[in-house]
């Protein structure tokens, strides 16, 4: 790595933040958490759309009370769940399943709304640094008239620099957020198509699936290593 370089980059990226006021300090706490969220979101999104469970491997996994262990996706966490928690009962199971399946619908959501507000107020700090700049500019006039270009310039970069430090942030941040905020619902999609029929399995009983004399291995998971 090219050490001056890099001095001088962070240099010119202080003399940058310096430049634009008190400002840019909210403006980059913002930043660094609506990112940091937007990256644990995307890692569960990425998490929950792995290798996943089927549904006759789900019918299986409700007879047999056990999951295959290589299966983390959407599907698989919850079943994995509900599995850990279900007593037995049948009425008791259903309810359960829901009360887990709405658990997940909320994890899915969660963090969406803080990220869709944290790349809303990027935009209006920077309109607020624009406004002290302006503020700032206007007391130079007041003072010095307009022939003192130079400090006129002071106010104008500090308006400048945090209103296009408030677009950087929020430009993608919205993008990102409606992007996550289109993969939770498919996601929702799934969960819910899912607790429907695992609802379903619980109504028909013991054995709803595939019976507890069916076969010692998940179905698809025997075809998997038949194949292989």
């Amino acid at each position: 790595m090219n050490t001056p370089a890099l001095r001088d980059t962070l240099w010119a990226t202080w003399d940058y933040l310096v430049q634009g006021g008190w400002v840019m300090v909210p403006m980059v706490v913002a930043s660094l958490a609506m990112w940091t969220l937007i990256l644990e979101r995307w890692r569960t999104y990425q998490r929950y759309s792995g290798r996943d469970i089927e549904k006759v491997d789900a019918l299986w996994a409700l007879d047999h009370d056990r999951l295959p262990d290589d299966r983390h996706g959407l599907r698989a966490t919850l079943l994995r769940r509900f599995l850990a928690a279900r007593s037995g009962r049948p009425r008791v199971d259903e309810l359960v399943l829901n009360h887990t399946s709405e658990r997940m619908r909320r994890q899915l959501r969660g963090r969406l709304a803080v990220i869709g507000v944290l790349a809303a107020i990027a935009p209006l700090l920077g309109l607020l640094g624009t406004v002290l700049g302006m503020i700032q500019t206007f007391d130079v006039i007041a003072v010095f008239g307009t022939s003192n270009a130079r400090a006129m310039a002071g106010g104008i970069s500090v308006a400048l620099i945090t209103t296009q430090t408030g677009l950087l942030v929020a430009i993608p941040g919205l993008f990102l957020s409606g992007s996550l905020n289109r993969r939770a619902t498919r996601l929702e999609s799934t969960l819910d198509e899912f607790t429907l029929s695992l609802g379903r399995a619980l109504q028909d009983g013991p054995g709803g699936g595939m019976g507890p004399d069916g076969p010692d291995v998940p179905p698809l998971a025997a075809m998997e290593a038949s194949a292989s």
